[in-house]
Order: C-alpha cells, then sequence, then structure tokens
C-alpha cells in the first residue's frame, strides 16, 4: 500500500470517528473545521491542508455514512473554495482561503436561474461596469444555506461574453433573498434570491473576465464529485443499519437476513456502492492531477451512477426494516428525498446521460 494509499485509510478512519461522536450539525462544522479537515483541499499556505478533492470526498462521504452529512461542504470548499484558490487573485485568496478552510467563514454558489435551469448559456443575471466596479441584476432560485454564509459567489455575464463570478456579500444593499419552502428535511435551507442593482467593487470579480466559463467548470467538477460522495455516504448509512436490522430481526425463528428475497438486493446495493465509489475516486483524482476533460467526464458519471446507487440502496433499506422502515427511531425515512436530491441535483440525471452521449459516443445532439 504506497503512502498516500495509507493517508487516505487514516484520514478515512478519523473522519468516520468524528461522526460517530459528532453532537449536531453546527458543533460537527465547527469540530471538522478545528481538526483542518473541511480545508484539506485548500492550499496550505492559506491554511488549508495542501490535498485536493479526493480528501475533500474522502471527508463529506464518511461523515455522510455516519448520518451526519456537512452539504455545505459541496458549495463552500469545493466550489467556492476551489475557484478562488486556482483563479482568485492574492488579495480574494488571503480574505477568504483561510476562513473557508477553518470553517470561520462559508460562502454559497449562486448559479440556477427560474429560466436557465440545466442551461448555463442562457443565465440572465447580468452584471455591467459602472465607474470603477460592477452594478448586478437578476434572479437565482435553489440556492443552498445562503442565511448561514457569509457571502455568495454568484454566476454572472458581462455584455454578450460568457459567464463571469462575483464575491457578493450577504448584506449587500439590493441583495434580497426569500426561503423556498421544501419538503427536504435537514439543516441548511433554500433560497431564492434577488439581485437589484447590487453595486460590487472592481475586485468582487473572481479571475479573468474572458475566461469565466472554464473557471465556472473548475467548481462544478468538483461539485459532481462531492454530491457522488454525499450520495454514496447516505448510501453506506442506510445499507448498515438494514444489514445490522437484518441480522436481528428474527421471524419464523431465524433473521430474516437469511432469506434471499432480502440478503440478495442487500447485497446487490453493496455492489452499486462499491462500484460507484470506485468511479468517485477516478474522478477525484483525475480533477486533482489536472485532467479537466477527463475529471469532466468521470465527475457526471460518478455522481450519476452514486445517485442510482444511493436511491436504490435507501429504498431497499425501507423495504427491509417494514413498517420500522418508516418511523423516526431508525431515521432511514428522511433519507427517500435526501438522496433523491442526488438525482435531480446540481444537474440531473438525464443531463448527464445526454453529456456522456454526447461527448464521449459523439452521438448528435438533441436539444
Amino acid at each position: 500500500m504506497s503512502t498516500a494509499d495509507t493517508e487516505l485509510r487514516d484520514l478515512r478512519a478519523a473522519v468516520a470517528a468524528l461522526g460517530a461522536r459528532a453532537g449536531g450539525s453546527g458543533e460537527l462544522w465547527a469540530e471538522a473545521g478545528k481538526l483542518g479537515y473541511l480545508g484539506v483541499n485548500l492550499p496550505a499556505e492559506y491554511g488549508g491542508g495542501g490535498g485536493g478533492i479526493t480528501e475533500l470526498a474522502v471527508v463529506l462521504e464518511e461523515l455522510s455514512a455516519t448520518g451526519n452529512p456537512l452539504v455545505l461542504m459541496v458549495v463552500s470548499p469545493a466550489i467556492c473554495g476551489t475557484v478562488l484558490a486556482r483563479f482568485g487573485t492574492e488579495e480574494q485568496k488571503r480574505t477568504w482561503l483561510p476562513g473557508l478552510a477553518s470553517g470561520a467563514l462559508r460562502m454559497s454558489f449562486g448559479i440556477t436561474e427560474p429560466e436557465a435551469g440545466s442551461n448555463s448559456h442562457r443565465i440572465t443575471t447580468t452584471a455591467r461596469r459602472d465607474g470603477g466596479g460592477w452594478v448586478l441584476n437578476g434572479r437565482k432560485v435553489f440556492i443552498t444555506g445562503v442565511d448561514a454564509t457569509d457571502a455568495t459567489m454568484i454566476v454572472a455575464r458581462t455584455g454578450e461574453g460568457g459567464p463571469c463570478l462575483f464575491v457578493v456579500d450577504r448584506d449587500a444593499p439590493g441583495f434580497r433573498r426569500t426561503p423556498i419552502p421544501m419538503e427536504i428535511r435537514g439543516g441548511l435551507r433554500q433560497f431564492e434570491l434577488v439581485l437589484e442593482d447590487v453595486r460590487l467593487p472592481a475586485n468582487a470579480l473572481v479571475g479573468d473576465e474572458d475566461a469565466g466559463l472554464r473557471q465556472l467548470f473548475a467548481g462544478l467538477n468538483p461539485e459532481r464529485i462531492m454530491t457522488a460522495a454525499f450520495a454514496l455516504g447516505l448510501a453506506r448509512y442506510a445499507l448498515g443499519r438494514a444489514v445490522d436490522y437484518a441480522r436481528t430481526r428474527e421471524v419464523w425463528d431465524r433473521p430474516i437476513g437469511a432469506h434471499q428475497a432480502l440478503a440478495h438486493p442487500l447485497a446487490q446495493a453493496h455492489i452499486e456502492i462499491e462500484l460507484a465509489r470506485l468511479m468517485t475516486e477516478r474522478a477525484a483524482r483525475l480533477y486533482d492531477d489536472g485532467d479537466d476533460a477527463g475529471a469532466g467526464e468521470a465527475a457526471n458519471m460518478a455522481k450519476y451512477a452514486a445517485a442510482e446507487a444511493a436511491v436504490r440502496t435507501v429504498d431497499q433499506a425501507v423495504h427491509t426494516l417494514g413498517g420500522n422502515g418508516l418511523t423516526q427511531e431508525f431515521g432511514l425515512a428522511a433519507l427517500i428525498t435526501a438522496v433523491r436530491v442526488a438525482r435531480v441535483a446540481p444537474v440531473s440525471r438525464e443531463m448527464i446521460l445526454n453529456y456522456v452521449s454526447h461527448h464521449t459516443l459523439g452521438l448528435p445532439k438533441s436539444y
């Protein structure tokens, strides 16, 4: 076993132990930041661990596998931290990265719009130059945790150019947020954002105005990898609860896990989880190695595989427990909607199939 593999194994064990003893999500976030887990992907010179998305995905997967997913990790250190580390100015890096790494600062990510959906080319939020700064106008929907973050990285268009990224302070005048009522339970809420003549200084622009699309996807590939890690962790959690129940629940003088009608679907779930984990690890390695094109394909496939495995695993886990699977005591019913999110966000499985059919197989576009 290589040194890198040993370090990843040790990281998994340490994070799993933290998740097992964790209190509330706020306490867990603070403790994970204190131990350096939230910033394992960020540069060491700015307070991070000097690793990559490989290590950060391990952290989220292991926390999720204990039933304690820190969903904001997908956005704050993975998307925003990565973009700032790769393309931010020295001032932006010094301002944000140490806090993102420690968990003292948090950042949301605003891309989705009511009319654009998954089509980033149809973003209508605009940014125009005004004197020495910028003015932003537009709307965003399904933006996670805006009330719990210090700023939001907003995707906007400048004239006829491609998308650009701006850091908008949560209290900026003209920047309004409205909670969206959701059936999903969890510590973070979803918001609709309205930006009405939001004035920003020149240094709010992240990176190069002419390289916005490349910078955008530098954050979106980690988002897909981290979503896969989130889904895999919850799938492992659900499978563990179901296996424990199947071993101990006795009907007709034997454990129900002795019956192939229950044992085989659980075994199949385990196989699908492990296959999706391999693709997630591959995607993370490609990204950390600087292969953005290869990582794009692998990240999409990892997210697809992990989401499908998670949905099927949770469904089987609930079915294994029968009525108990729908009780709050066993904590599985809430996962039905939680893992479903991974099928539709940050990109739907149908758009991933479009990506693979067009980019990988060379088939013509249907849209």
